[in-house]
């Protein structure tokens, strides 16, 4: 199948004012993109349509909540006046909350379920009917190693992922008639992004993505690359391909070693406010509009590759080891 072209093609972002959005938005402008973006800061909102103008891309800012089903409504709208169509729509937008699943309230659980899958829901309502009217169009949907592998104390945030597959499958079934609309879903891995800052934190200590720990830019360039080549899902960094089949093949395994990864960090980590963070209102705390959540230091890719090894191996003998225990 011969690439996309995607110089002039509209493409529409939700969450685009830090980490993997931000990234995609400028990565898209430097291939000739037009841009519609979305995402709740305003003030930050113009300033990436600023660098991506600086990159020869026309693009619009449009202030958006997408837990908001009549906002994005109105991003669709602002998109079609902007640039009269749309090609692509990438639902980015999304959040967390970290805790024992009591221990976090349910409103911050409610919430969390509104961003990362009713959000998602809503704009492809909105794409969709107009992808249909016209007869092609690829919705991007990034979503999560946690929508294949669930992780203790993330509980409405794997409810969220997981009902991301399951209705993004569903979409795929509904539009098997339509070859030339895509539904894509892109799976990364541990990413470098001040997401783990923006979601709450109930748990009272730092939280920290798990290494390896890969660049925004890595993602952002696989969205691309599935916009060029659309293909029905992706993962992103190789733990995620690890970690998803060796889920499939031995849960339990992965529920065990998971717990218990996540118990012995909690006991060592260093204390961090209990609060909500980011999730309800736009925090405007270090990190906030940056692509980098600042977890790539120096040492850390060499203690990734030692940690990614160690995982390996571990999971490599939990197998080995795994039918022997079942009998």
């Amino acid at each position: 199948m011969k690439p996309l072209s995607l110089r002039h093609a509209v493409v529409v972002i939700t969450g685009a004012t830090s980490g993997i959005g931000r990234a995609t938005a400028l990565t898209f402008a430097e291939h000739g993109a037009t841009l519609v973006l979305a995402a709740r800061r305003a003030h930050v909102l113009a300033e990436v349509v600023d660098e991506c103008e600086e990159l020869g891309a026309r693009a619009l800012a449009v202030p958006t909540d997408v837990t908001d089903a009549a906002a994005v409504q109105d991003l669709t709208k602002a998109a079609l006046a902007f640039a009269g169509h749309i090609d692509i729509w990438v639902n980015n937008a999304g959040s967390g909350a970290v805790g024992r699943f009591e221990e976090v309230p349910l409103d911050a659980h409610e919430r969390v379920i509104q961003l990362n899958l009713l959000g998602y829901l809503y704009g492809a309502h909105c794409a969709l009917p107009h992808f249909r009217r016209q007869g092609y169009g690829t919705l991007i949907n990034v979503i999560s190693l946690g929508a294949w592998v669930p992780e203790a104390y993330t509980a409405s945030y794997s409810a969220s992922k997981y009902g991301l597959r399951g209705l993004m499958d569903t979409l795929r079934t509904e539009l098997s008639n339509e070859p030339r609309i895509h539904v894509c879903d892109v799976h990364p891995s541990y990413i470098d992004t001040p997401g783990f800052q923006h979601g709450a934190n109930y748990v009272g200590r730092v939280i920290k993505p798990a290494p390896p720990v890969f660049p925004a830019q890595k993602v952002a360039d696989t969205i691309v690359a599935v916009a060029k080549r659309p293909r029905r899902t992706t993962m992103v960094g190789w733990p995620a391909y690890l970690l998803r089949w060796t889920y499939a093949l031995a849960p339990g395994l992965i529920d065990h070693a998971g717990r218990r990864l996540f118990d012995t960090y909690f006991q060592q980590a260093k204390p961090a406010p209990v609060g909500e963070n980011s999730l309800f209102e736009p925090n405007p705390a270090p990190h906030g509009a940056d692509i980098s959540g600042g977890w790539r230091q120096p040492a850390t890719p060499r203690n990734g590759q030692w940690l990614g090894a160690a995982l390996v191996a571990g999971l490599a003998v939990g197998l080995l080891a795994w039918p022997r225990k079942a009998h």
